[in-house]
């Protein structure tokens, strides 16, 4: 490796191969086996707070969303208390973290992507799977490889970051250090994503700083496994806490400490909304303006044009609306489909939604499995029964919700027949579809809908096998989605290969998977050294002629 200003130059690494689990595969038994082991016990997950377990004996139940009668384990809730111990704790690890070399810190992070990859792979996909209700290859995409790949990404981008120096005149030598931000950052991640559990905290560590980490109470059983991992790996005590606060009293906590440096946070465009103000109220009291970097709603979209391959549509529409259940940031929830291929359209969707098996993810054949919580569940329904009364909507396909064993929705898809129905504006963040179709010949106009219908702003997809429509709607289109897919769903962006984010009330676009969202917690300092400094202020100029 070359050294270049004191850094170790990383090379950008391959991305993590995935596994197929397909039936006599090493892997789909190693996984049967971890599944049985992970059930045969039930788990007491506490708090990691200065790199001690913390106990509260406050105990919160953890079931597979598929099924409700198991019980997982437990984890340890706790309070502001806790939460102003893991403060303590971070800002005690500071200043030692933040002058670690930085081969020592990267090899913490590749040791933890290498962990996963052989030792846990099984144990953070299992946990992934029964914890959050992924079927096997949603979690084997999410919790191993993408977390891997954030890993290791984010080590090859903050080296090439690092490398990046001022250039010198003769007679003095430029240098910029680029520094952890001045106090702890606030890592608030959901469950939908293992990999980005991981990475909220990480990338922020990485750089140098200390982490408070709030994860989403139904994603504690993976968030916990991964702690396992980053221990294993050689992270020092207090450099990431792990704890389980309400979110409520999280936000009040840290958001009025004076060394709150910044928040990295995925989740509810409403939560970030509430953060942002709080800190916005909190400016005078903090010792540094904080960073504030959020991924947060969703309603993407897929737009077909007239010349689109209708099974190209159909799959990009069965893969990105219902692949994990909807759950996806990213998932395609409203689509406008033209009225040359609209009935092709809707009966390959027709078919495609009722060859889907739904039930748990222990059985591999089944495609759909349980949506996150009965909260959830219960939002879902009242949208379709809302849409099953509307003479404005019709349910096409699916639609059955049953919650006896765990919180089972059917794939649904939904007709809107006005374009601005409420299916094709909110997010839903469930199994659920809506389209409109619209005529054919209209295509320029309904990408201005497209573009109005929704304050959100992350990902959509335009599918057309005409180039010039594909050039109009990548301009019309332009700020309707951080990620904007061409022919493909709008879900699956690869670290390294598509920086995921998006903006309006999406997000603040910084990039996840990215150099980008690094800079954000670092904070550079220029260093000038003169060599032969002057001893008087006199300039030439100032000489008599």
């Amino acid at each position: 490796m070359a050294m270049d200003h004191g850094y170790f130059s990383y090379p950008l690494p391959v991305n993590e191969s995935v596994l197929s689990y397909l039936p006599g595969s090493k892997e789909r038994a190693s996984i049967k086996e971890t599944l049985k082991e992970l059930k045969s016990k039930q788990i007491d997950v506490p708090m990691v707070i200065g790199g001690e377990e913390v106990r509260t004996g406050r105990l919160v139940a953890m079931h597979p969303p598929h099924e409700t009668t198991h019980t997982l384990g437990h984890f340890h809730s706790g309070d502001a208390s806790h939460v102003k111990m893991a403060i303590d704790a971070a800002l005690k690890a500071r200043e030692k973290w933040s002058n670690t070399s930085w081969e020592n810190r990267a090899a913490i992070f590749l040791r933890a992507a290498d962990l996963i990859a052989t030792k846990y792979r099984p144990y953070m996909n299992g946990a992934t799977m029964l914890g959050q209700s992924k079927n096997v290859y949603q979690a084997e995409i999410d919790s191993a490889c993408e977390l891997i790949d954030f890993l290791r990404y984010n080590v090859h981008f903050l080296s090439e970051i690092y490398k990046q120096q001022p250039i010198s005149s003769p007679g003095m030598h430029n240098r910029s250090e680029y520094r952890a931000l001045e106090g702890f950052v606030l890592a608030v991640t959901p469950f939908n994503f293992t990999a980005i559990g991981g990475n909220l905290p990480t990338s922020a560590a990485m750089c140098g700083n200390v982490v408070v980490w709030k994860p989403a109470n139904t994603a504690v059983y993976s968030a916990h496994m991964f702690m396992q991992v980053l221990h294993e790996a050689g992270l020092p005590a207090g450099v990431i806490n792990l704890v389980f606060a309400p979110g409520p009293t999280i936000g009040e906590v840290c958001l009025s400490h004076r060394d709150f440096a910044g928040v990295h946070f995925t989740g509810s465009t409403g939560v970030f909304n509430s953060m942002w103000k709080t800190i916005g109220e909190n400016i005078p009291n903090y010792r540094t303006y904080p960073r504030i970097v959020g991924e947060t709603g969703g309603k993407d979209f897929v737009v077909a044009h007239s010349s689109a391959n209708p099974d190209v549509v159909a799959t990009a529409l069965l893969r990105g609306a219902f692949e994990y259940q909807g759950q996806k940031c990213s998932a395609a929830s409203r689509a406008y489909i033209p009225s040359n291929i609209a009935a092709e359209v809707k009966a390959k969707l027709t078919e495609g939604i009722k060859s889907m098996k739904v039930g748990t993810v222990e059985d591999f054949s089944n495609f759909i499995n349980a949506v996150i919580d009965e909260k959830s569940f219960d939002s879902i329904k009242a949208h379709i029964d809302k849409a099953r009364a509307d003479s404005n909507a019709e349910i096409l396909v699916g639609g059955g919700c049953d919650k006896t064993k765990g919180y089972f929705i059917e794939p649904t898809v939904i007709e809107a027949k006005d374009p601005k129905y409420v299916t094709m504006c909110e997010e839903i963040f469930g199994p659920v579809l809506t389209i409109h179709v619209y005529p054919a010949e209209k295509f320029e106009e309904t990408l201005d809908l497209v573009d109005q219908t929704s304050p959100y702003a992350l990902t959509g997809s335009i599918i057309s096998q005409d180039r010039d429509a594909v050039q109009l709607a990548t301009v019309k289109l332009r700020n309707a989605a951080g990620n904007f897919y061409i022919n493909d769903k709008p879900t699956g962006a690869v670290v390294g290969q598509q920086p995921f984010g998006g903006a309006r009330s999406s997000g603040t676009n910084d990039k996840a998977g990215s150099m980008l969202n690094l800079y954000r917690w670092l904070s550079a300092r220029t260093i000038k050294e003169t060599f032969v400094p002057p001893t008087d202020y006199r300039y030439p100029f100032l000489a008599e002629e």
